[in-house]
């Protein structure tokens, strides 16, 4: 690194999902600006979403549950993120623990912007439905504003260094992520069971992705006894189940983290939505807006992030969302196997 170059520290501390749109916007910076070291300050589990990051991309991974948890733990972070001596600041999180970073910054004379979440716009957003910006363009903005013009170049984690998968999957392949953090953000497990019936019958091959634990569990019972049905979760780690995600030819999942980590894989994904829309500015990087699938009823959406219950009630959203109208969607993107 030159020894006049700039130094920015970027700050984005959860959650999963989030953090995976912060990748194509850090990549595509630190690309246009090679000279620019970047240090990137997030949960440790998360910090492994940099795969293949560029050489001027560093991320550190903060445990506030452990060494750096309350104000002593607080005081301590300060002084390590002080040692990085960062020109810029750019805070991608925008909440308390990061208010205290930026505050600190800017006493010390660091220039310091962070995303607009807009949270002022909400009850519009939930009355018209209009859509808001991506979180993406919005942290592209935090940028803009620190005087680093950022165009998203970037197209997958493995443009430059291929996926290593733990598997070569058999084709057509179809992955299906179906659980989401909350109840209004996920299929009614029987729908999507009979989405899965119906695509393995026409010769599709199905891979089921989810977490460890009871999600793995279930989606075990899912695939017994269905040859073409293959559950792939909990058995691998993040970075290998994100290169499986990119050797799949789609992915059909919630509006969860699922759907950020396939397309930092460069896979076209199916998203299916019920409580929140794409209107709600969490789209995945580079997906099509036609691969959005969802009713827009008036009630849509009703949060920004998800609820444990319909606040109506119904849950027309998604109890009224044919299988049908998802397979429908999967065929116009990955055409029928001929036999």
């Amino acid at each position: 690194m030159a020894k006049d170059a700039k130094r920015m520290l970027i700050i984005r501390l959860s959650a999963l999902g989030d953090v995976a749109m912060t990748v194509p916007v850090i990549y595509s910076l630190a690309r246009r600006y090679p000279d620019l070291h970047i240090d990137v300050v997030t949960r440790p589990f998360f910090s492994r979403l940099f795969i293949n990051k560029p050489e001027n991309v560093n991320v550190i991974g903060i445990d506030f549950k452990g060494e750096y948890k309350g104000l002593r733990g607080t005081l301590k972070l300060l002084r390590r993120l002080a040692e990085l001596r960062p020109d810029y600041v750019a805070d991608f999180h925008n909440v308390l623990r990061s208010w205290v970073i930026d505050r600190y910054f800017r006493l010390r004379g660091c220039r310091v912007e962070m995303v607009d979440k807009m949270r002022s716009k909400r009850k519009e957003l939930f009355r018209t439905g209009d859509e808001q910006p991506s979180f993406i363009s919005r942290y592209a903005d935090v940028l803009e504003r620190l005087g680093y013009t950022t165009p998203l170049t970037f197209k997958s984690l493995y443009e430059d260094s291929p996926g290593v998968t733990p598997f070569v999957p058999t084709h057509p392949a179809i992955g299906i992520a179906p659980f989401a953090r909350y109840f209004t953000k996920t299929y009614p497990a029987d729908k999507m069971r009979e989405v899965i019936r119906q695509l393995t019958e026409e010769g599709y091959n199905v891979y089921l992705f989810g977490g460890r634990g009871a999600e793995a569990e279930e989606l075990k019972q899912w695939a017994e006894g269905n040859d073409r049905c293959h559950s792939v979760a909990g058995a691998y780690t993040l970075e290998e189940e994100i290169a499986l995600m990119g050797a799949m030819d789609a992915m059909v999942s919630m509006d969860s983290s699922n759907q950020h980590m396939a397309a930092l894989a460069g896979t076209e994904v199916i998203s299916i939505w019920g409580g929140t829309t794409p209107a709600c500015g969490f789209m995945a990087y580079g997906q099509k807006i036609t691969n959005a699938v969802y009713l827009g009823i008036p009630c849509q959406p009703c949060s920004v992030g998800g609820t444990p219950e319909c606040p109506k009630g119904h849950f027309k959203c998604m109890t009224q969302l044919s299988p049908e109208t998802v397979i429908k969607k999967i065929k116009e993107v990955v055409p029928p196997p001929t036999r």
